[in-house]
């Protein structure tokens, strides 16, 4: 298959092309892991007599530590490479995968899904990867295809999993399932240490000079990145609360203050970390060639709050929405419906990509997110008295915009600085979590046409935000390891 930005998709002589399948691959098989539970946990509830109230705790800690995951991997990915934090991302998640299937009590249960969430930064790796093998007018649409194709892993998890576990039969077939979901993501991170490579042959990876943090080039983006990290520890004091005995009552509130504590101290070890980070520097004054503006990061930011945030939220209530909605509906059939708006990654993401590539970084964004709000007001408007189809189809086309806005937002990440696009990509995906977590909260005091609505107006207010994008033109400073400086180009 060859694409109007000129990628033959079949040319696996290309180094690059290569690099791009084993590497959508390796994200595939993190959204397998990932999700596996999802579809086994009818199995999994009836081998353990869960409360929904219990069932729901698994589905909370599912998430909770994929946001300073995230944050963490971004930093690992640009000091040690996206071989090895790949191939180790895997190698360690397929042991937790393990230890879920093996699991024997609730408790157990409830830990190996916590642990869990640390897969779904894997996300973060190949941005960084992708970055490294495409130039600047293939990155959108390889981005895009990276991003699609490694999403379409949960529900492909979906389709198989229960499928397996009844090939084996007994109470223990889901137990099968997910041990063979994770031998296998074990397996292939053993391949793709063997296959991969940071850079193509020639290339130097830039790492930045300290971790612990972004490196900023004002004392302006300093103040404005601390500030952009209070939401994240927002939304994990929120998940805390939500398992506290105000929410599932997996935690007792002794915990559940120790937790909001523990949060408090990391969130200021992190803003010291990322003063010592950024002091000397900053002291000494930064090269005009070397600067960037951190307010594209924080765009990028509330972009994929909006666009991967609302996704999530969606994917977690539609069935519901279209069984409360539509009167006869099974609740299979309003599986299948709702399903649609996850299919989509497929198409949309790389499109998101391809308009960016095309169109332009900032024009595009502009366009996808304005769809996207539109979307959702459309959808605000859905009701019983609509013909089913025609409610399905506003889904689905509602979901374009979505996803193609995540190819978009994955389009320019890569192209703000180089040496720090792990970090960067982190922050953007750890804020698509604080969006699914906003609107879940927001989801538990209002109706289903007003969470539709709060979406779309967030949706409106970073559209405008959007207007102030700096459009990455020319080329971008990168310092070699002997001191000297690099110029790449962004267009």
């Amino acid at each position: 298959m060859s694409t109007q930005s000129g990628l033959n998709l079949f040319n696996w002589g290309d180094p690059k092309i290569k690099t791009l399948h084993v590497t959508w691959f390796a994200f595939f098989l993190t959204f397998v892991v990932w999700f596996s539970h999802a579809p086994l946990m009818v199995f999994i509830k009836e081998a353990f007599d869960l409360s929904s109230q219990q069932v729901k705790a698994l589905l909370i800690l599912n998430v909770a530590l994929t946001i300073p995951a995230r944050i963490i991997i971004g930093m690992m990915v640009d000091k040690f490479g996206p071989r090895s934090v790949y191939s180790a991302l895997l190698i360690i998640s397929s042991g937790i995968c393990i230890g879920f299937a093996t699991a024997d009590s609730y408790e157990s249960l409830a830990l190996f899904r916590f642990l869990l969430g640390f897969v779904g930064a894997g996300f973060v790796i190949g941005i960084r990867m992708v970055g490294e093998w495409f130039p600047a007018k293939q990155v959108g649409l390889a981005e895009g295809i990276y991003g699609g194709w490694g999403n379409f892993g949960s529900a492909a998890g979906a389709m198989t999993l229960p499928t397996i576990a009844l090939m084996f039969g007994g109470e223990d077939g889901w137990r099968y399932a997910l041990g063979i979901t994770g031998v296998i993501a074990g397996l292939y991170g053993l391949f793709y240490y063997r296959v991969a490579r940071n850079t193509p042959k020639g290339s130097t990876y830039f790492k930045p000079k300290k971790t612990g943090g972004l490196e900023v080039t004002s004392k302006k983006d300093l103040y404005f990145y601390l500030l952009m990290n209070i939401p994240m520890y927002l939304a994990l004091a929120a998940l805390a609360y939500k398992l506290s005995p105000a929410g599932v009552q997996l935690l007792t509130w002794d915990t559940t203050y120790l937790m909001w504590g523990l949060l408090v101290l990391l969130f200021a070890v992190q803003t010291r970390q990322i003063w010592h980070v950024n002091k000397e520097h900053l002291e000494q004054g930064v090269p005009e060639l070397e600067k960037y503006n951190f307010k594209q990061v924080a765009i990028l930011d509330l972009a994929y709050f909006v666009t991967f945030g609302s996704e999530l939220a969606v994917v977690s209530m539609l069935p519901l929405f279209f069984l409360e909605t539509f009167d006869g509906l099974s609740a299979v059939q309003a599986g299948l419906l709702a399903s649609g708006f996850a299919f989509m990654n497929l198409v949309s993401r790389p499109t998101g990509g391809h308009f960016s590539d095309k169109m332009g970084r900032r024009r595009s964004l502009m366009f996808l997110i304005g769809g996207l709000a539109v979307g959702y007001l459309v959808l605000s408007q859905i009701t019983s008295g609509w013909w089913i189809s025609a409610a399905v189809l506003a889904t689905m086309a509602c979901s374009f915009f979505v996803q193609a806005g995540e190819g978009a937002v994955f389009a320019v990440v890569p192209l703000v600085k180089r040496r720090m696009t792990g970090q960067i990509a982190g922050m953007a995906g750890a804020y698509g979590n604080v969006g699914a977590v906003t609107y879940l909260t927001a989801l538990s005091f209002v109706d289903y046409s007003t969470f539709f609505l709060i979406i779309a107006g967030s949706a409106a207010v970073v559209f405008f935000a959007c207007a102030f994008l700096d459009e990455p033109k020319g080329q971008i400073a990168e310092v070699l390891p002997d001191g000297t400086v690099q110029l790449i180009s962004v267009e």
